[in-house]
C-alpha cells in the first residue's frame, strides 16, 4: 500500500514479483487514506481499489497482469475498482483528470463492468457526477455508460448533475464550472431534462439553481 500511495512503481513491481498474492489479497479493516490519495479503503478491498482511487495507472496494470480482477474485487459496499476510479477530488492539489480518464480506460480494457452498481445502486457514472469529475463523466458516457440507470433512491446520474449533491465543496465556483460541463455533456449525449426519477420527478424539476434551470431549459427546447 505505501508503494501505491507514493506511486513507487519500482517498489510495486518488486513486491508483486516476489509475492504475487499481493495482487489479489484483501484488506482486513477499514482505513481512511488522507496522504497522497484521499479515499476510504474498506474490508475486502484490494490493492487494485487503492490504485484505482489514486489513479495509479502503471501500478494498476501490474496488478492486473498479476491476476487482479476488476470485477470480483469488491468490498461489503459492493464497490469495485471502477467506482473508485470514478471518484474525483476536484479540490485536491494532486488530482489529475487526465490520469483519472486513463485509469478508467485501463480498467475497462481489463473487462471492468461499466454498469456495475454498488450497495446504494450507484454506477461509476453516478460516482463521477457526484464528485463533479467532468472528464470522467465524458469518458464513461463515450464508453457506453447508461445515464438513465437509477440508484436505490431512484435518481439517475443526470438528476445528480442538476443539483448540489451534498459532497463538500460542490457549491464553489470550480465545482459549478464542472457541473455545467457535466450537464452540457449529458445534453450533448442526447438526454432530455424531462427524464424522470423513480418518483416521477424530472431532471429539470430537480434543479434548484436558476442557472441550472436555464441551462436545462435550453436543452429541452433544443431536444423538443
Amino acid at each position: 500500500m505505501p508503494a501505491i500511495l507514493h506511486d513507487d512503481r519500482f517498489r510495486a513491481r518488486e513486491l508483486i514479483k516476489n509475492a504475487p498474492g499481493l495482487a489479489v489479497g484483501l484488506v482486513d479493516e477499514a482505513r481512511l487514506y488522507e496522504s497522497k490519495i484521499v479515499h476510504w479503503l474498506y474490508a475486502n478491498d484490494t490493492a487494485l481499489h487503492l490504485a484505482a482511487a489514486g489513479h495509479r495507472v502503471a501500478i494498476a496494470r501490474m496488478l492486473l497482469a498479476a491476476g487482479a480482477d476488476p470485477n470480483s474485487a469488491r468490498n461489503h459496499r459492493q464497490s469495485r475498482p471502477l467506482h473508485y476510479a470514478a471518484d474525483g477530488h476536484l479540490h485536491s492539489p494532486s488530482f489529475n483528470s487526465g490520469q483519472q480518464v486513463k485509469m478508467i480506460h485501463c480498467l475497462l480494457s481489463a473487462g471492468a463492468d461499466l454498469h456495475a452498481k454498488d450497495k446504494n445502486g450507484a454506477t461509476a457514472l453516478h460516482r463521477a457526477v457526484r464528485t463533479r469529475s467532468a472528464a470522467a463523466v465524458e469518458c464513461l458516457l463515450q464508453a457506453g455508460a447508461d445515464p438513465t440507470a437509477r440508484n436505490k433512491p431512484g435518481a439517475t446520474a443526470f438528476h445528480l448533475a442538476a443539483q448540489n449533491t451534498g459532497r463538500g465543496g460542490t457549491g464553489d465556483q470550480a465545482s459549478k464550472l464542472a457541473q455545467r460541463r457535466i450537464i452540457e455533456s449529458m445534453l450533448a449525449h442526447g438526454l432530455s431534462p424531462s427524464i424522470r426519477d423513480a418518483r416521477g420527478k424530472s431532471v429539470l424539476e430537480w434543479a434548484t439553481s436558476q442557472w441550472v434551470r436555464e441551462l436545462l431549459s435550453g436543452g429541452a427546447r433544443r431536444s423538443g
